[in-house]
């Protein structure tokens, strides 16, 4: 995907979100971290061109939330979360940039349950690549990418990276 095509993804992703939800209210956007963040202020923009209403955006750190904590780093760093409002009886829409075994949702869930109880919890995510060990599916899906074991998505946001495209690279440490 290049600049135009995450564009078109996150436009139709925006129109989505306001459709399911019968617009807007109590609809807040919680990015994970990392390049969740700046797709969920993306989304956040892409909605209020839409809607004409500014969405509340969080950030969702769930580092201490990880099964594979103890195989990432032996001190793994922990950033912050930081949500706007409590998430008590809202729509939380967690965005992540690739959805792939569903170990990452889990614990984006289990992070958001320990801030409250929203009324729902949806999923919107960039790239679908397939291959998952949990049974957890995506509600916004930018583009499907069959994939296979070898290979890796990587997904890189101007905002952290300094440009914006998804590939597709052969895993070389197999």
């Amino acid at each position: 995907m290049d600049h135009e095509q995450i564009r078109r993804a996150l436009t139709r992703i925006g129109h989505e979100i306001v459709e399911r939800n019968r617009g807007t209210e109590g609809v807040v956007l919680v990015g994970i971290r990392t390049r969740g963040v700046p797709l969920a202020e993306r989304l956040a923009e892409v909605i209020e061109r839409i809607e004409g209403v500014q969405i509340p955006v969080g950030v969702l750190d769930i580092t201490l939330y990880r099964d594979d904590l103890s195989s990432v780093a032996e001190q793994p760093i922990v950033s912050h979360t930081s949500m706007p409002m409590s998430v008590e009886g809202r729509v939380v829409v967690l965005v992540d940039d690739v959805l792939f075994t569903g170990r990452t949702a889990r614990a984006a869930l289990d992070a958001i349950m320990d801030l409250g109880r929203p009324a729902r919890v949806q999923l919107a995510v960039l790239v679908d690549r397939g291959h998952r060990e949990l049974p957890i599916r995506a509600d916004y899906v930018g583009k499907n990418v069959p994939t296979s074991t070898r290979e890796v998505i990587a997904v890189r946001l101007r905002e952290i990276d300094g440009d914006d495209r998804v590939v597709i690279l052969e895993r070389t440490d197999l």
